[in-house]
């Protein structure tokens, strides 16, 4: 069973980073392109971010282009998503996603998500 957990989130004021976590369990997170997408209460999931499997191609939603970078390290099964001068439209709950094709999409696994608050 394919398991993705996020890690990483928290309380940030404006300006601030942070530095989200996606770890796999039961597979092999090297195999899947993987997404990060984010939803604010009352508005519908949207995609931030893609990384292909090799990590060559990365894809950015234009309103964190510039902010957040997703990086993968497969050797340690592991996809980072660092967001820097965040701003409080960014607070979210964050999920990652192991997705068949690139730019993400045929999601085969969700995380459970994991809560971005910026606020000062």
């Amino acid at each position: 069973q394919l398991q993705l957990v996020e890690s990483g989130g928290g309380l940030v004021q404006p300006g601030g980073s942070l530095r989200l976590s996606c770890s796999a369990s039961g597979f092999t997170l090297g195999d899947y392109n993987i997404g990060w997408f984010r939803q604010a209460p009352g508005k519908e999931r949207e995609g931030v971010s893609c990384i292909s499997v090799s990590g060559g191609s990365t894809n950015y939603a234009d309103s964190v282009k510039g902010r957040f970078t997703i990086s993968r390290d497969n050797a340690k099964n592991t996809v980072y998503l660092q967001m820097n001068n965040l701003k409080p439209e960014d607070t979210a709950v964050y999920y990652c996603a192991a997705a068949l094709y690139y730019v993400c999409y045929d999601i085969r696994s969700w995380g459970q998500g994991t809560q971005v608050t910026v606020s000062s």
